[in-house]
């Protein structure tokens, strides 16, 4: 199985880092840095599963691509 796309990006107005896996409905997680979001998401996203699979709910395949971004040469 594949894992879930995640989302990380600096947030202004937190004054530090977001990262969010889209497939999990409001499974996110902040850190001061981007790796310390990353591993904070992670642990987010075992807790999400967990509870999902407590409460029999579905849980998601991943699905979420993310898109592919070519630039031109000036």
């Amino acid at each position: 199985m594949k894992d879930y796309h995640v989302n990380v990006f600096y947030s202004e107005e937190d004054g530090g880092y977001i990262a969010d896996i889209p497939d999990l409905e409001c499974c996110s997680a902040f850190g001061e840095t981007a790796f310390a979001a990353l591993q904070e998401v992670e642990k987010a996203k075992a807790a999400w599963l967990a509870a999902a699979k407590a409460a029999r709910k579905p849980i998601p395949k991943p699905r979420y691509r993310p898109a592919i971004y070519q630039f031109a040469p000036a």
